[in-house]
């Protein structure tokens, strides 16, 4: 790889992760602050406490903490790129569990489910990229 093709490829998955901070800080945000409205223009009735739902969401925000790191320093913080695919993996298989069993609550999960992976895909991209980088570094 030259380096301009490395770095190159390096500012597009930079701004990559930029798209999977954004992202899960506003999920999580949204959640947070806006669940009732949310509930509502979904029609489903909110869980019978709030923390159901704000547990959920400050973890998502920080997942999103964490992207932005990444953003940051991609290479750096490969750990945390690790930690987003068993997240991403997991929501998505969840959501599609829950999806063609016929139990989603909404739809929106399953889109969340293809968002996440989509993401998914594209952090172990990067993962494969980060090790063939450094392999030939």
């Amino acid at each position: 790889m030259t380096k301009m093709s490395t770095n190159g490829t390096l500012r597009r998955f930079r701004l990559f992760f930029l798209v999977a901070a954004i992202y899960d800080l506003a999920l999580g945000l949204a959640f947070f602050f806006l669940y009732q409205p949310l509930f509502d223009w979904l029609g489903m009735e909110a869980p019978p406490h709030v923390a159901w739902v704000h547990l959920p969401a400050v973890f998502v925000f920080v997942q999103g903490l964490g992207y932005g790191l990444v953003w940051g320093d991609p290479l750096g913080n490969l750990g945390i790129v690790r930690v987003g695919i068993v997240y991403k993996f997991s929501y998505t298989a969840l959501s599609a569990y829950y999806l063609l069993t016929d139990q989603i609550p909404a739809i929106f999960f399953a889109w969340f489910g293809l968002f996440d992976f989509l993401f998914f895909i594209g952090f172990v991209w990067f993962l494969r990229w980060a090790g063939r980088r450094m392999t030939s570094s």
